[in-house]
């Protein structure tokens, strides 16, 4: 049986994710041989952080039933980049290609998903969120919060102590887990400092992998023997 997103976070000290910059079998292959805990793929898209456009859902489908054959562990999907882009209709269609969680900008969540079985739902936040103002949001159904919060024109630089005060701030604000993607250029020496401020998950992206096999295997191990020394 497949293990949820919501146990990995509640039991890991760290949940190693992977956002995959194309919905490609090898990268996917790469990054399960490299030790990733959970994987992140995209329809419906323009992402900024790699540059690609991910179309509808129907266009994967070979795809994703090959990742989901040869991955045991949480599936998610980003299901678009827009309110206007998410479909009832294509959620039903991931959910029965097996993706067990979702990750979506709040302010793009239509309300009609928060009812959806079957998938874990968690919700990202932008750098124009009032932090404090988030609070309780476990009883709404959501299972974690991706804390998407430096400002586009900041992609790619290092980590900074601001940014782990702003992460453990919200980590101190919100009742679930907080996962941190790698909007800065992560370093694994960055794991211990991320832990002690209480993020429960890493989501690494293409700032961080880059967008081949090699970069993708060779990044995700190192980050896996950091977290695993925690």
């Amino acid at each position: 049986m497949t293990t949820s997103i919501v146990q990995m976070l509640k039991e890991n000290k760290m949940t190693l994710i992977v956002s995959l910059p194309e919905n490609r079998v090898e990268l996917a292959k790469a990054a399960i041989h490299a030790g990733v805990d959970a994987i992140k793929l995209h329809v419906n898209v323009e992402h900024r952080a790699s540059g690609n456009h991910f179309t509808s859902v129907e266009s994967y489908f070979d795809v994703f039933r090959k990742i989901r054959d040869e991955f045991s562990g949480p599936l998610g999907i980003v299901p678009g980049g827009s309110f206007e882009d998410i479909k009832q209709r294509e959620m039903e269609e991931l959910i029965g290609l097996g993706f067990n969680f979702y990750s979506i900008y709040a302010h793009h969540h239509p309300s009609w998903m928060l009812s959806l079985k079957r998938i874990d739902k968690t919700f990202a936040i932008s750098s124009d969120y009032n932090f404090s103002s988030i609070g309780n949001v476990g009883h709404l159904g959501v299972s974690a919060l991706e804390a998407s919060i430096i400002p586009g024109e900041e992609y790619g630089t290092p980590l900074t102590l601001k940014d782990v005060l702003a992460y453990q701030s919200l980590v101190q604000h919100v009742d679930v887990p907080v996962l941190v993607p790698s909007q800065r250029k992560l370093v694994p020496s960055d794991i211990p400092l991320l832990a002690k401020a209480g993020v429960k998950a890493v989501m690494l992206g293409a700032i961080v992998i880059g967008h081949t096999k090699n970069s993708i295997q060779s990044e995700i191990t190192s980050f896996r023997k950091a977290i695993d020394l925690l």
